[in-house]
């Protein structure tokens, strides 16, 4: 899930630099989702291996 998030990052800024407003938005959000559930997924699966413990 990082990695698709990395993916989008990178999409995005490309997409700046040539100039493509809508898709970088689009990017750079859909980047800050990926992110954001990849953060939340770690957590737990931190959490969970340590009480498994």
């Amino acid at each position: 899930m990082l990695r698709w998030a990395l993916i989008f990052f990178i999409i995005a800024i490309i997409a700046a630099i040539f100039g493509f407003k809508g898709i970088e938005s689009a990017a750079t959000k859909i980047a800050k989702i990926l992110f954001f559930v990849f953060l939340v997924l770690f957590i737990i699966s931190l959490i969970s291996g340590l009480v498994a413990k």
